[in-house]
């Protein structure tokens, strides 16, 4: 994408998902550029019931730390 920000897509982060479910587990760069491109969405996909419980979890939380992509404040 040619813009500053990319389209909002929950399936991009899929990279992460080995990472969140695996807590010895780094996050790749993948998920971390991805996560990086999605973090304008992340507040949306909190209020969205069926992807909150992934994006609020704990692993979730772990790994947007070790990309260095700060927890919104929704």
């Amino acid at each position: 994408m040619s813009g500053t920000e990319a389209a909002c897509n929950a399936l991009a982060l899929s990279s992460c998902l080995p990472a969140v479910q695996n807590p010895s587990q780094a996050p790749s760069a993948t998920c971390c550029n991805n996560l990086r491109s999605q973090q304008s969405c992340l507040c949306g996909y909190l209020k969205n019931p069926f992807l909150r419980g992934y994006v609020n979890s704990p692993g979730s939380k772990r790994v947007a730390s070790a990309c260095d992509v700060p927890t919104p404040n929704c």
